[in-house]
């Protein structure tokens, strides 16, 4: 696969967690984020990608909504479960992308906010449609994603690129 095929990376927000007396990051999802969860696999099976490869946070809430959203595709991709997604900033994902082997040309992050509203921002410098008025409008809920499209190396991904949000969606629209 070339260096400048056409590539997605979609950021996954895990679902809705519930507050038990626990740590963080063995917070699990909350009945709404269960419910959320596979209508997220859902709408993802719904655009059309393949994914190649799906990184998720180590978090049980992001392994939860992973679990009952993969069910939802048509195939499922190669999973990894990635300790530096959790509570990653901006620069810990964009380095954690870049490892991305080039015979990937669309990933899958399941992860945390404000990561991945923060990644969704930093690529995005264009828009299809409404697509950056709908997330800076929604601040990047529970079980939202945002598709964004580019060409070019993962090696190559940084923040202010010119990649396009090609969709955002939220459970709750």
């Amino acid at each position: 696969m070339s260096v400048d095929t056409p590539r997605r990376i979609v950021l996954l927000r895990h679902a809705k967690a519930d507050w038990p007396q626990t740590s963080d990051h063995e917070r699990p999802l909350a009945e709404r984020g269960r419910t959320d969860a596979p209508v997220a696999g859902r709408r993802l099976a719904e655009t059309g990608i393949a994914f190649d490869l799906a990184l998720c946070s180590t978090a049980v809430r992001t392994r939860e909504t992973w679990k009952l959203a993969v069910h939802e595709l048509p195939q499922r991709p190669r999973t990894v479960y990635e300790e530096r997604l959790y509570d990653a900033s901006l620069g810990e994902l964009i380095a954690l992308v870049n490892e991305t082997p080039d015979t990937v040309a669309n990933l899958l992050l399941i992860g945390h906010n404000p990561g991945m509203h923060a990644l969704a921002d930093a690529l995005s410098g264009a828009a299809e449609g409404d697509a950056l008025a709908r997330m800076d409008r929604s601040g990047f809920p529970t079980s939202a994603f945002a598709v964004v499209a580019f060409d070019g190396s993962w090696k190559t991904v940084e923040h202010g690129m010119s990649g396009t949000l090609v969709d955002f969606w939220t459970p709750h629209d």
